[in-house]
């Protein structure tokens, strides 16, 4: 073998061997996000069994329970019930629906003992708004499901309460705002009632769902992954 054919094989082993490494590193990437969407589609079914058996269950009743007792990211989407009076200003907080866009109308509801929740009391539209937001005047009862507080925001931007914009249903931030500063650390999506605004009753209780799809993708490049490493490689395993 001449000097330059040593060269170029020198070459072509270093160029095999890094083909090789690459694929190897390739397989293993895609095999770990594989087993990932794998656990995040177990994950996303216990939601979703978990959101339908609370959707669904004997409602809490809130007048008698120990709100300290909560936790709202563990109970979110409770079925609860709870009586008392709307008081305070309503928070407008933007929301996009299947009836478009427009506003989350959020109210202080009273308990009779001196504490208090807000209440999403449905959706209303830019001109509803504007005509003027129905309230009930006295004592009610209230159906819906328990939510989290959102204190991220919304819609990429933060809230500004000095400026009346709204695009998260932040309770602390929309109690303190309100001078209202014994509120629970949730807040209630009403039931729809009726026909008229606010639209109550709208809350999201499907997820997507798309991991099973995702996990069967990243484990179909790993095997291209395996079988590109072995084409490389098939020689020298004759050999």
């Amino acid at each position: 073998m001449t000097k330059r054919e040593g060269q170029g094989a020198r070459k072509l082993s270093f160029g095999l061997v890094a083909f090789a490494a690459f694929a190897a590193v390739c397989a293993l990437g895609f095999a770990t996000l594989g087993v990932w969407q794998v656990e995040r589609l177990a994950w996303k079914n216990d939601l979703v069994a978990a959101v339908e058996a609370r959707s669904t269950a004997a409602p809490l009743d809130l007048n008698e329970a120990d709100w300290g007792a909560i936790d709202p990211e563990v109970s979110e989407y409770q079925r609860v019930s709870v009586r008392g009076r709307f008081e305070g200003d309503d928070t407008l907080s933007q929301a996009v629906t299947v009836h478009g866009g427009g506003f989350w109308v959020m109210t202080p509801l009273a308990l009779d003992d001196g504490r208090a929740l807000l209440v999403n009391r449905g959706f209303v539209t830019a001109a509803e708004r504007d005509a003027g937001i129905a309230r009930p005047d006295d004592a009610v009862a209230v159906s819906g499901l328990l939510r989290a507080s959102e204190p991220d925001g919304g819609f990429l931007r933060s809230n500004d309460p000095d400026a009346g914009r709204w695009y998260s249903r932040d309770v602390a931030e929309i109690g303190a705002a309100s001078g209202i500063y014994n509120l629970a650390p949730f807040f209630v999506d009403a039931d729809k009632t009726d026909e008229s605004y606010p639209i109550g009753g709208l809350t999201v209780l499907t997820f997507s769902n798309n991991h099973l799809v995702y996990a069967l993708t990243w484990f179909g490049l790993t095997l291209l992954s395996l079988f590109a490493l072995y084409w490389l490689l098939r020689d020298r395993l004759r050999r």
